[in-house]
This record gives C-alpha cells, sequence and structure tokens, in this order.
C-alpha cells in the first residue's frame, strides 16, 4: 500500500496505475475516506483515465499527529505529494467537502497543476460562529468516550451522507470500529478554516461545481457564490434528491455530470 511522508504526516493513497494518461486526484469529505470515491474511480478507470485518491490527516489509513495543528493549505501540500510520489506534474484535481477545501487551495499555490477543478459539496467561504459553536459541541462529544456513538453517528450519517440506511451504513460501521480521537487536529482545521472568496477569480482553470440538491452543509446559496467566483465555472450542477455525499449516494447522475465536464474539457483547444 503506497504511503508518502510530508510534514507532520504519512499520507496514505492508491493509484489506479498507468502512464502518460488523464490523471483525475480525488480528496474525500470529513468523516469520509477515499473509499467515498470508489463509484467515480471504477467510472473513471473504464474511460481510461488514472485516479489517485488520499486520505486526509486524521482520517483513513493516513498517519498523524492528531494534537499537531496543520491548515487546508498543508492538505493541498499534501495532495501534491501524493502527486509527486506518483509521478503526476498536473492533474484534474477533485475534492469533496472538505477535499474541496484543499482543493481550492492547491490551485492558489501552484495553479500550473491544476488542469481542471471538480468540486463535489464544497465551498470557499469560513463558517460562521453559530456552525463554529456546533462544531465545537459536536467535536467534544465524538472525540468524548464516554458518549455513547450511536446517537451521534445516526445524526451524523443522516446530514453528512444522505441517502439510504443502505448508503449510510458502511460508515457507521467505520465510525464505530475506528479511533474516535484521531479527527482532533482535523476538526480544529475545520472549524478555523479562513475564506478564499476574495481570491477565487485568480484560479482560471475550468470548474465543475456540484452539489446534492438536499445537501444543508453546502447549500445552494454558498455553491453558486463558489461558481459565480471561479471564471471557469459553468453554474452548479445539482443532483435531485441527493445529500451531501453526493457521490456515494447518487453516483449515476454525479458520473454523468463529470463524464460529460471531462468531455469538454478534452475537447477544449486548450488542452
Amino acid at each position: 500500500m503506497p504511503y508518502v511522508s510530508t510534514e507532520g504526516a504519512r499520507i496514505f493513497y492508491t493509484d489506479s496505475g498507468g502512464q502518460d494518461l488523464p490523471t483525475v486526484v480525488l480528496g474525500h469529505g470529513f468523516f469520509m475516506d477515499l473509499s467515498m470515491f470508489a463509484p467515480q474511480v471504477e467510472y473513471l478507470e473504464a474511460r481510461g483515465f488514472r485516479v489517485l485518491c488520499w486520505d486526509a490527516r486524521g482520517h483513513g489509513g493516513t498517519v498523524s499527529d492528531p494534537d499537531r495543528s496543520f491548515t487546508y493549505w498543508d492538505s493541498a501540500r499534501d495532495m501534491f505529494a501524493v502527486m509527486d510520489a506518483a509521478g503526476v506534474a498536473h492533474a484534474v484535481l477533485g475534492g469533496m467537502s472538505q477535499g474541496g477545501y484543499a482543493v481550492l487551495r492547491a490551485a492558489l499555490l501552484a495553479p500550473e497543476r491544476a488542469d481542471a477543478l471538480l468540486l463535489f459539496d464544497t465551498e470557499a467561504s469560513d463558517s460562521p460562529e453559530e456552525q463554529r459553536a456546533e462544531y465545537r459541541g459536536l467535536f467534544a462529544a465524538w472525540t468524548n468516550p464516554d458518549v455513547p456513538l450511536g446517537e451521534l453517528s445516526e445524526g451524523l450519517a443522516g446530514q453528512l451522507i444522505g441517502g439510504t440506511v443502505v448508503d449510510q451504513s458502511p460508515w457507521r460501521y467505520k465510525w464505530a470500529a475506528g479511533d474516535r480521537t484521531a479527527i482532533r487536529g482535523a476538526a480544529q482545521t475545520l472549524i478555523e478554516r479562513e475564506s478564499v472568496v476574495d481570491r477565487l477569480g485568480e484560479i482560471a482553470c475550468p470548474a465543475l461545481v456540484l452539489r446534492g440538491e438536499q445537501d444543508g452543509s453546502s447549500t445552494a446559496e454558498k455553491s453558486a457564490q463558489l461558481a459565480a467566483g471561479l471564471p471557469g465555472a459553468d453554474g452548479v450542477v445539482t443532483i435531485a434528491g441527493a445529500g451531501h455525499a453526493a457521490n456515494w449516494t447518487a453516483p449515476e447522475p454525479v458520473n454523468s455530470a463529470l463524464g460529460a465536464f471531462l468531455t469538454r474539457l478534452a475537447s477544449s483547444p486548450v488542452h
């Protein structure tokens, strides 16, 4: 299993393999891991893409100190380290929720490495104080082993994933089996992230902005703000009936939108 060491972390990633192929790099959402992109990896591989997926700090197979502070700028550098280890100079960079926070910062840090952006159920803004307070309460309970996880995970699964009980059950199982304290540092990063709304105009590459219709986190307003600020975005693709993890619960329409975007990208004179 491939790992790459960065400052403060040992990043776990997967590589579908292949040389000299168009490459897509995907970063997952909070409380998730790279396996959430299984439907997209299968779809993209079948169409000749090389796909790299990586686990963020505090999640999945990545090893990091939960009490070491970091930012989403560091997460962007983690993604670049994965690309470097795989010998990928530039790629289509994709992220869901917190993965999108890293992708936006990656495009600002090194625009030459971003052929295009895939932004799933994410935003460019920071969290208002009311939401930060809600996060603090959730994370305090989540990392406290004396608080029963069942009720917490039931509520979280509906908000974070959406879909059906079948969609949610693999993640609830992982949460129950995992280390509840591992997300401490990542939680602080999420709470304290700064807005990059005023810098979106610096990102010139094409961008797909997509959200689930029922996503209460990355709202229609936030997604519209993101798309309006990105010169290379063409509005927002809304997945009917889907929640925050639209790519997991509604993979067919998400993959259809993804395929259409990548087809347009390939036919662009710039590419």
